[in-house]
């Protein structure tokens, strides 16, 4: 994981001596210099490539987490012709340098990102078809100046593109390394990718699942449910440096944890995983963590943390984040403490839960969907979505401090399947069907009991969900939303649809986050990269993002 930055001529011809800020840069100091607004992202080293003859830069803050002593980049082919930043982990790349070395003998990668440079060179733009993984890269071919910029299909890893205003194209990680300079800037779409010359790109999507626009009609297989899953934790288990899991106590993270813990066993029967939990004294998530933290036994801290110590950092996480959308603020203080307290352990990579939540339906507000059609849907636009909201969260706040975090719920192959699988097994509430049999079912019913057997205590697996600000504790959410409100007049509020047209704050905790956003990132584009998570309000659900404000959370805690 890391940060990756570009800037391409418009015209493939040089770009001159920019004047930015007061002071003039060479297309060197002005890449190396945006670039560094994201070296959080990379601070084991930074490379550069120039080429100064067809205004390219080309830059790439590395954190090492494979192929740690090779894999620092930008990647440059063996003729010199081709350049790669990239950012993320490619998790068949063994199979696939294992294929190239059989076509091109001795071939060795130098991380798992440098087979896309050789993949490029067999297959071209198809070479998408072969990795998987999570990941976005730009590769520019100087004998045709033309360049291909590609996201993974669920946006694990953040990429912006903006243009300046003299039509050059701009590529990074983060959107703070754009926004002074690009009038033009957008959220790269997930699973999309563009190719060719910058003003002549064509676009596509390079992933594309009929579960997309079709209802799904695959009934749920729970061994297949439970085996996928495990291969999906066992792919994202290769790395070159100490790892560890992060642990809530919900359903989610507590089973990657497990799993992981067992496939670590199979060579070192003696392993135990390092896991965390985090939130204030005598947080509802610490007693399950606990429990699940003695049933895999790991080797488990927990963070507490006081309130205002969180709210200390409302300013940096939205900076960090590069949103305002409420839920998300809401949720990384905590995390971000946690991160910061990892990375100084000496870890560099997580694994965590992220995604389960939108492939399954375990949202509360889920309770509420009227139908197995507009289920599935939702759970469509939650999928497509979550590089705005829990991807964007938990990148951007991992690796505010260093740390990657991988998320083993959204292998592509497993949000494959799950997708598939018909909403009748999926729905929480009265109206799930799973084997034909019509009861009342708590979300995310099939991955629970696809898993029942000695993987976690059942207080844990039948846990109901928790949301991640609920977790850390109650008054957490409380707390941060007075004080947030405390910061707005009832005079500025009156003024929100005037000075906030676009996406329109209508709480004062969303008004202070919107301002703050707005001195950080100014500008109706940066805005527009935004959009917020709420639930749906036309299904009977209270805007208020909290899992405490869906009924079915007073009902069953009653």
């Amino acid at each position: 994981m890391c940060g990756i930055f570009a800037i391409f001529s418009s015209d493939g011809e040089p770009i001159g001596t920019q004047s930015f800020e007061g002071s003039k840069h060479s297309l060197r100091e002005l890449a190396y210099r945006q670039s560094g607004r994201q070296r959080h992202r990379g601070p084991d080293s930074t490379g550069v490539v120039i080429v100064p003859e067809q205004g390219v830069a080309m830059v790439h803050e590395r954190l090492r987490i494979v192929g740690v002593e090779m894999g620092d980049q930008p990647f440059v082919s063996d003729d010199g012709n081709l350049v790669l930043v990239a950012n993320g982990e490619i998790y068949n790349y063994l199979e696939i340098s294992a294929q190239i070395a059989k076509r091109r003998g001795g071939y060795k990668p130098k991380s798992d990102c440098h087979v896309i440079l050789e993949l490029y060179r067999d297959y071209g733009v198809d070479l998408l078809q072969h990795i998987t993984g999570m990941f976005a890269f730009a590769l520019y071919d100087k004998r045709s100046k033309e360049l291909l910029l590609a996201r993974d299909p669920f946006g694990i890893i953040p990429m912006y593109i903006g243009e300046d205003a003299a039509g050059n194209i701009w590529v990074a990680s983060e959107l703070k390394c754009l926004a002074a300079c690009c009038p033009k800037v957008e959220t790269f779409t997930p699973g999309e990718a563009r190719f060719g010359r910058v003003g002549a790109m064509r676009r596509w999507r390079h992933f594309q699942q009929p579960w997309m626009d079709q209802l799904p009609s695959l009934p749920c297989d729970l061994s297949l449910l439970r085996t996928s899953l495990e291969s999906a934790v066992r792919t994202h288990l290769h790395c070159d440096v100490h790892f560890g899991a992060l642990l809530s106590g919900g359903v989610d993270s507590s089973l990657i944890a497990s799993i992981a813990t067992k496939i670590m066993r199979e060579t070192n029967p003696s392993y135990r995983l390092k896991t965390f939990s985090v939130g204030l004294r005598n947080a509802p998530d610490f007693e399950a963590a606990r429990h699940v933290a003695k049933y895999i036994d790991s080797e488990h801290t927990e963070l507490v943390f006081e309130i205002d110590e969180a709210l200390d950092g409302i300013r940096d996480i939205v900076y960090h984040l590069e949103t305002y959308d409420v839920t998300t603020v809401r949720c990384s203080l905590p995390m971000l403490l946690l991160t910061r307290y990892i990375k100084s352990t000496g870890i560099k990579m997580i694994l965590s839960g992220e995604g389960a939540d939108e492939i399954f339906g375990g949202y509360l507000y889920f309770h509420k969907a009227p139908n197995y059609e507009e289920f599935h849907q939702e759970l469509v636009k939650r999928v497509q979505q979550l590089h705005l909201s829990d991807c964007l969260r938990a990148n951007k706040v991992a690796m505010a401090k260093g740390v990657e975090l991988r998320v083993p719920f959204l292998d592509t192959s497993f949000v494959n399947y799950v997708m598939n699988i018909r909403p009748e097994d999926k729905i929480p509430g009265p109206l799930n069907e799973f084997k034909n049999e019509q009861k009342f079912r708590l979300e995310k019913f099939v991955l629970r009991a696809a898993f029942a057997e000695e993987y976690l205590p059942d207080s844990v697996l039948w846990r109901q969900k928790e949301q991640f600000s609920d977790g850390v504790g109650y008054d957490w959410i409380d707390s941060i939303r007075r004080v947030a409100t405390s910061h707005v007049t009832d005079e500025e509020f009156a003024q929100a649809a005037d000075r906030f047209p676009f996406n329109t704050p209508t709480t004062k905790e969303a008004f202070y986050y919107r301002c703050i956003f707005e001195q950080q990132f100014p500008g109706e584009a940066a805005a527009r990269t935004v959009v917020r998570w709420v639930p749906r309000l036309d299904w009977g659900c209270p805007e208020d993002p909290s899992g405490r404000a869906q009924a079915v959370h007073q009902i069953n805690k009653d």
